[in-house]
C-alpha cells in the first residue's frame, strides 16, 4: 500500500488561512461580549459603537461582585453540573463496565435500548418527565434539576467502547490473583479510561452548565434559578436599568469555570481523541 502523498506547500497555506478565517468567525462573537463588559453603560446606551470609542470601566465587574443573586446562580449551576457530572460519570463507568466486560443475560438487547436513547429528543419526554416530578415534588431542588441530565446514553456508549478496546487478559491476570470483579474494575480498568472520563466529564459538565431549556421548566423559584436563567431574566427584567455592559460581564463571569475546567482535563482529552489512552 502506498503512502499518503505530502501536503504541497500551496495546500498548506490554504489550509493555514481557512483555519484563521474559521478561528476568527468563532472568536469574534466572544471578542465583542468582552470588550462590551469593559465598556461604559451609559456609552452603550446611546450605541454600541461606543464600545470601540474608549469608554473602558470595570464598574460592570464591579457591579457583580456587589449582585447577591448573580453569586447565587453561579452557585446554583455550579452544584448542578458537579452534581450532575458526577452522576454521569459514576453511572456510565459501571454501565460501560457490565455490557462491555461481563457476561448476562438480555446485554445486548438492552445496550440496544440505551442506544435507542441518543434518537430521543428532549422535547419528546418533557410532558410526561414534569408530570412525574410534579408528582415527587422535585421542581425547583437541586435533585431535581440534575437527575434527568444523569440519564446520558452518550455516556454509557463511550465508556462501553472504551472499555471494550482494554485487552481481555488484563481480567484474566486479575482474576488469576483473586482479585473480584468488583475489584478489577476499581483498581485496575477504571484508571485506565481516565482519558475518556476526562472527556466525557467535560462534555457533561459543559452541558448541565449552558442548560437553559430544563432549569427554565423545573426551577421557577429565583431562588433556583441557574446562571443561564439569571442572565437571561435580566435581559428581559432588568436590561435597560442595568446595562448592556452589566450583561457581557455576566456572561464573561459564566464563561470562567467552564475555561477552567477545559485548561485543567485538556492533556486527557488530547489522549483520548488520539487513542492513546490504553496502552
Amino acid at each position: 500500500m502506498s503512502a499518503a502523498a505530502p501536503i504541497s506547500r500551496d495546500q498548506g497555506r490554504i489550509l493555514f488561512w481557512l483555519a484563521v478565517v474559521l478561528s476568527v468567525l468563532m472568536l469574534a462573537p466572544m471578542a465583542w461580549v468582552l470588550l462590551l463588559s469593559f465598556t461604559e453603560n451609559e456609552a452603550l446606551s446611546r450605541g454600541t459603537e461606543a464600545a470601540f470609542g474608549g469608554h473602558f470601566t470595570l464598574k460592570n465587574y464591579s457591579d457583580i461582585a456587589g449582585n447577591s443573586g448573580v453569586f447565587r446562580w453561579f452557585l446554583n449551576s455550579l452544584i448542578v453540573a458537579v452534581g450532575q457530572t458526577s452522576g454521569v460519570l459514576i453511572m456510565s463507568s459501571l454501565a460501560g463496565y457490565a455490557f462491555a466486560r461481563l457476561e448476562w443475560p438480555g446485554r445486548k438487547v438492552i445496550f440496544v435500548i440505551v442506544l435507542f436513547g441518543l434518537a430521543v429528543p428532549e422535547q419528546a419526554v418533557i410532558i410526561p418527565r414534569h408530570q412525574i416530578f410534579t408528582t415527587l415534588n422535585l421542581h425547583n431542588t437541586y435533585i431535581g434539576l440534575m437527575l434527568p441530565g444523569m440519564s446520558l446514553p452518550f455516556g454509557v456508549f463511550l465508556m462501553t467502547q472504551f472499555f471494550r478496546a482494554i485487552p481481555s487478559e488484563i481480567d484474566e491476570a486479575a482474576l488469576l490473583d483473586n482479585a473480584s470483579r468488583f475489584r478489577i474494575f476499581w483498581k485496575v480498568l477504571l484508571p485506565l479510561t481516565l482519558p475518556a472520563q476526562a472527556t466525557l466529564g467535560i462534555f457533561t459538565f459543559l452541558m448541565a452548565w449552558n442548560d437553559y431549556w430544563w432549569p427554565l421548566i423545573s426551577g421557577t423559584d429565583k431562588e433556583m434559578y441557574t446562571l443561564t436563567i439569571g442572565i437571561a431574566s435580566s435581559q428581559v427584567n432588568f436590561a435597560q436599568t442595568e446595562g448592556l455592559g452589566f450583561l457581557a460581564a455576566q456572561a464573561v463571569f459564566a464563561a470562567i469555570p467552564v475555561l477552567i475546567v477545559y485548561i485543567i482535563f485538556q492533556r486527557h482529552v488530547v489522549t483520548a481523541v488520539s487513542g492513546g489512552a490504553v496502552k
